[in-house]
């Protein structure tokens, strides 16, 4: 093998080319060196899975970023357990561990609505800040990997950045963007968009919408609007509205986040920065408590950067050596 000044010549493999599982462990590195660390710690200090174990484990876990009352869920059955003899070393605390999140998670998985002879419509909503923008690129940018064709839907009039900056992502990823101009009416640019989707048999239509407007009331009376006219085109629309959040903001965006399921339908989380943040664990309280899927994660800055979520994966990223 060739060897250079620099040590071995052989390149590391691209983001791109690595497995689904090893881009989520890289992402979540933070989280799950906390959180190993201080299970081994606690575990290896006392010697044996009591009680001080588990306290030790709560500060833990709400460290990680799970919240009080996913928490408390899950110290609850590891404390059953562990008053039963049921879990006799770290090795097992973590197995168990690993199994009451998992449950967490797949409780919350729901599938995706069918869409039969129509596009697709995707609603993305979300406060401004969180990536929302691009978050509808990088979707994009997978959809079209897949040979789908897609549509982007400048539907954000109320910041005039947020139309610039879908049209920068368009043409990233080849994507046609239907917009008006800022301070445009929301509803009558989806209206077109879908228009337009139909008569060119577009795959999908992904549309931006306000982060923010001047009330939270009139906010979400426009995303009601929205909705309304969608389903004037395409009854069944929109069949995915996702909430776009970000990881580094934890419990603190769980409240934004309740507030935009409740008025605007959401279906599922998108989750931004994961790889910034040592709280990795506000996935599994977005589930629990929201009782919403993630679809998907974002785990850095380029176009593949998006990547579908899937449970079984993060749980084992979270333990991975």
């Amino acid at each position: 093998m060739i060897q250079t000044l620099f040590g071995n010549s052989e390149e590391k493999p691209s983001p791109e080319k690595l497995s689904f599982f090893e881009r989520m462990k890289q992402a979540v590195t933070r989280t799950r060196v906390n959180l190993l660390d201080r299970i081994d710690e606690a575990a290896g200090f006392r010697g044996e899975i009591d009680s001080d174990t588990l306290d030790d484990l709560e500060a833990t876990l709400l460290a990680a970023d799970l919240g009080s009352a996913t928490t408390g869920d899950v110290l609850a059955s590891l404390r059953e357990k562990v008053e039963r003899k049921q879990i006799g070393d770290v090795e097992e605390l973590k197995r168990i561990l690993k199994e009451e999140l998992r449950g967490i998670l797949t409780a919350a998985e729901k599938p995706v609505n069918s869409v039969d002879g129509e596009p697709e419509v995707i609603l993305v909503v979300g406060v401004n800040g969180t990536g929302k923008t691009t978050t509808i690129g990088k979707l994009a940018h997978n959809l079209r990997a897949q040979g789908k064709s897609v549509l982007l839907c400048a539907a954000d009039t109320f910041r005039a950045a947020a139309i610039e900056q879908l049209e920068i992502w368009g043409e990233r990823t080849g994507t046609e963007v239907i917009k008006t101009k800022p301070g445009g009416d929301p509803s009558a640019v989806l209206f077109d968009a879908l228009q337009a989707a139909r008569a060119r048999k577009v795959d999908y239509v992904i549309v931006d919408t306000a982060g923010r407007l001047h009330t939270k009331a009139n906010l979400m009376s426009e995303l009601d609007k929205m909705r309304r006219t969608a389903q004037r085109i395409i009854a069944s629309a929109p069949h995915e509205t996702l909430l776009v959040m970000d990881a580094t903001t934890g419990q603190n965006g769980l409240q934004q986040a309740k507030l935009f399921t409740e008025s605007a339908g959401v279906t599922g989380i998108v989750l931004t920065k994961l790889d910034g943040t040592a709280k990795g664990g506000i996935v599994v309280a977005i589930s629990r408590e929201m009782g919403l899927p993630v679809r998907y994660v974002g785990v850095g800055e380029k176009q593949g950067d998006l990547l579908p979520f899937r449970a079984e994966d993060f749980v084992e990223s979270l333990f991975a050596k």
